[in-house]
């Protein structure tokens, strides 16, 4: 019998110490400490199938080692396949994680549905009856399918010996519990167990692992933060539960870039793919309005096209109020700052509010552009027409400055049917001309885009 010994562990960071203290060194968090019994490693453990017996690697230079394409399974969903970088990597461990009802389960189920390969998808939170359920939902039905309910991971991998799948899903890791590790199910320990032999199982078989991961009320991912370093991929699932939509972002990734997104649409019958998000983003309107712009902004190396509001109007209760909805709103405060320095509008008697169509979170400065233009057409009480986009950050002098990746922006409001696209004139210098169907005009002030959009 291995010997029983306890150590305390941080639930916030993971942090081990061997005496209980009030604060966490590591983290700074209060009385997050918590004891937890630990039975040391036995040699026979779940995963001793896995086990191979051989030399001690030796170094080799890095000339000498052969470099191949890692294979990957490219699925029928092609927000998954761009967010991973291609598609799954055979041998890899991908962590997704999100608020509780954002729809997690319902990804990975509706994948696993879609898969030709087989899959055992792993639920320690429901039940085969409710899953089932679930499945009706998507309405898709697949033969390679296969469904285990079930927590403690001896079990798991007795099952796994047995079936041999080529893609694992577990739900959630938080619910999985060790016979190595003597405390329970969701504690820092057992989480980081039950990781690590699903890491060392994904490795030595080659089978990829999905790992569906709770977030803590913070946002973050709950359990220790060594959880995210364990793994090849972090995936987090976003979006408000009030709304359809939903962002899939890839915050670690070992085998792509960490700059794609996927966009979903949460439907009755499950979760659409949202291949050109510019179109959600921009209203159909038939009127024109005042304080109405399209900006190009990025999200990730994914250009999109959003629609700015804004109203400003008399403040007739004292202090002016200064409001934003997804835009920041000490940068507001500086561009309303600059249109009243370098374009003369007098906005310190008035009520700005400023919104971001589509419920999103704006933090590219190529929206500046936009975001003025609709501020100075709300004022002027003058309509911006519909067929104009912006793309430039505005400085504090008022000028124009350069923005990144300009050519994917223009290529993106050409897409869309744009006739014009307002730019900085520093752009034009990097800027490879093509045939484009779309007229591009370089400003260097805001005086230049006012006297020509404004009428």
């Amino acid at each position: 019998m291995a010997k029983v010994k306890t150590a305390y562990f941080c639930q916030n960071c993971g942090h081990q110490a061997t005496k209980w203290m009030g604060r966490c060194p590591s983290c700074g968090e209060w009385n997050t400490l918590v004891e937890e019994v630990i039975e040391k490693e036995d040699k026979k453990g779940p995963l001793a199938q896995w086990k191979s017996v051989s030399l001690a690697p030796k170094p080799k230079a890095i000339n000498e080692i052969k470099y191949e394409e890692e294979p990957r399974i490219v699925t029928s969903d092609a927000e998954l396949n761009r967010v991973l970088g291609g598609g799954i990597v055979l041998g890899s461990l991908v962590l997704i994680g999100g608020e509780p009802g954002i729809g997690k389960s319902t990804l990975m189920l509706q994948i696993a549905l879609t898969l030709t390969q087989k899959v055992l998808y792993v639920s320690g939170e429901e039940s085969e009856s409710q899953i089932k359920m679930r499945a009706e939902r998507l309405s898709s039905k697949n033969n390679n399918c296969f469904i285990l309910t079930e927590t403690s991971t001896d079990n798991i991998f007795r099952q796994i010996e047995e079936f041999d799948p080529d893609v694992l899903i577990i739900d959630s890791i938080q619910t999985m519990q060790s016979s190595l590790i003597e405390s329970g199910a969701g504690s820092v320990s057992q989480v980081r167990q039950c990781a690590a032999e699903l890491m060392k199982y994904a490795k030595e078989s080659g089978v990829p692992v999905f790992m569906i991961g709770h977030i803590t009320k913070d946002g973050n991912l709950a359990g220790p933060k060594t959880l995210e370093h364990m793994v090849d991929t972090v995936l987090q699932f976003e979006g408000d539960r009030h709304t359809t939509y939903r962002i899939l972002r890839t915050t670690k990734n070992r085998f792509g870039s960490t700059s794609e997104l996927g966009i979903y649409e949460m439907l009755g019958s499950g979760l659409r793919q949202v291949t050109n998000p510019s179109e959600i983003l921009i209203s159909q309107r038939e009127e024109h309005l005042s304080g109405i712009t399209i900006g190009s902004m990025l999200e990730g190396n994914r250009p999109l096209k959003i629609e700015i509001q804004s109203l400003v109007s008399v403040a007739n209760y004292g202090t002016p109020q200064r409001s934003s909805t997804g835009f920041d709103n000490k940068r507001l405060q500086m561009l309303l700052a600059v249109l009243e320095k370098r374009g003369g509008f007098r906005l310190g008697t008035q009520d700005v509010f400023l919104n971001v169509a589509g419920g999103l979170r704006v933090e590219d400065p190529a929206i500046d552009l936009a975001v003025v233009t609709s501020l100075a057409s709300s004022y002027e009480d003058s309509y911006v027409p519909p067929s104009i986009c912006f793309a430039g950050e505005v400085g504090l002098g008022g000028e124009v400055r350069a923005v990144n990746r300009i050519e994917g922006r223009i290529a993106e409001a050409e897409k869309l049917g744009f006739k014009k696209i307002y730019i900085s004139k520093y752009n034009v210098k990097g800027l490879i001309f093509k045939n484009y169907n779309i007229q591009i005009i370089p400003v260097a002030k805001l005086d230049e885009v006012f006297g020509e959009v404004l009428r």
